[in-house]
């Protein structure tokens, strides 16, 4: 495994010091005191930090008193999830778990709403019917700070090196990560969670990347096919659908400015802030489906990719947000397929619905709101695209 030393998560036995680094780092704890206590460090940030530093940290080492292995950190997070989505949403459910082979191995790729909440659902789900939870894959530009690498790694994440410059470096570590990933899942039977492209899908338009279906197959054997090495990977596609995305106005902020010519710049912060609105602000109902495995007939990555976000989009769940979305954002809409989409919710109270989403969206600034309303539309569009061609002959 020194292969991937640079990447992997920890083991372990890299646990306790991992803890001890994370809660000796002022640093972190700043920031713990400035999003928990924003008024205080703002006014007197030296003093209040300096007084409150010992007291958080007193109060994480007795919160990780009991916690020395990787499993240990990920029941205590995931008890403190199923608490914090009890708070923040109406429901949550998982299907197609079923239809999981105990004795393997998978690599998940799912769409990609929120950054650390997708791949953290995904594993309360597996850990619901007994399986064990996912390494997750994330971007280096999360780890700015050495804090946060420590943060993600003891949590089972392991590194996806994209700020690499130079060709030829980068090759190399597409290599390595695509070695290690098939290596987790064949060699330690461990399975993977990545998103089906970089960065989330701020517009909703859930794509798979080919250039990512390309870098798992960089570790193939040279006798090897595309579809013989991408499919003993055991690809299965997952669709995670939130009513509320608790993000949306930011991205669309985001987009806005991009669709504007305008440079936007994040805040130094801003996907932690992002990461905690995730987890605690409200998102209503939840649907996570897990799909079927993806064989391996699909020769390039175009094929791939194109059965693998069928499967995300036909098994997406479309909320009612999505179907009033579809309604606001389209010029004409066919009444018999709005009555077809209305289905799926027979005990939903429509006029209620539309004017909690209608309100949402207008506490958006006006040139972001058209936006916003694009974003929950764009899975109506998907599913009835990918419908329609199913039904073709």
């Amino acid at each position: 495994m020194n292969n991937f030393d640079d990447i992997r998560p920890f083991n372990d036995s890299e646990v306790p010091a991992a803890l001890a680094r994370l809660i000796a780092d002022s640093e972190m704890m700043n920031l713990l005191l400035s999003r928990q206590f924003p008024v205080l460090t703002q006014i007197l940030p030296g003093v209040f930090n300096l007084l409150a530093r010992p007291l958080l940290r007193r109060s994480l080492r007795k919160l990780t008193k009991g916690v020395s292995t990787i499993s240990d950190f990920q029941h205590h997070m995931t008890t403190r999830l199923e608490g914090v989505l009890k708070n923040s949403t109406d429901s949550y459910q998982f299907s197609g778990l079923d239809g999981l082979d105990p004795e393997h191995a998978y690599l998940f790729m799912s769409n990609h709403r929120d950054i650390a909440l997708d791949p953290a659902i995904i594993c309360l789900g597996l850990t619901s019917v007994g399986r064990n939870t996912v390494r997750i894959a994330i971007g280096d530009n999360l780890l700015s700070k050495p804090f946060a690498s420590d943060l993600m790694r003891v949590n089972r994440s392991f590194i996806v090196k994209r700020s690499v410059s130079g060709r030829r470096e980068k090759l190399e570590a597409l290599k390595n990560l695509s070695r290690y990933i098939r290596h987790s899942l064949s060699q330690e039977a461990v399975s993977i969670w990545i998103a089906q492209a970089e960065g989330r899908a701020k517009d909703g338009k859930d794509r798979t990347d080919t250039a990512l279906l390309k870098m798992l197959a960089l570790s193939k054997n040279s006798e090897q096919s595309f579809a013989e090495a991408t499919g003993e990977l055991n690809v299965i596609p997952v669709s995670i659908s939130y009513e509320y995305d608790p993000c949306d106005s930011d991205k669309a902020c985001e987009l806005y400015a991009q669709q504007n010519g305008m440079t936007y710049k994040k805040d130094p912060f801003e996907d932690l802030d992002s990461i905690k609105k995730g987890f605690v602000d409200y998102k209503g109902r939840i649907q996570v489906t897990f799909g079927e495995p993806v064989a391996d007939k699909y020769e390039t990555a175009d094929l791939l990719a194109a059965e693998i976000d069928r499967q995300i989009h036909l098994n997406y769940q479309l909320f009612p947000t999505n179907i009033i979305a579809w309604q606001m954002h389209s010029e004409s809409v066919d009444q018999s397929v709005l009555i077809e989409l209305q289905t799926q919710w027979p005990e939903e109270d429509w006029a209620t619905a539309r004017h909690r989403f209608e309100t949402r969206i207008n506490s958006m600034p006006r040139d972001h709101q058209a936006i916003a309303i694009a974003a929950y539309a764009a899975p109506v569009d998907s599913q009835l695209h990918y419908s329609a061609q199913s039904q073709r002959p």
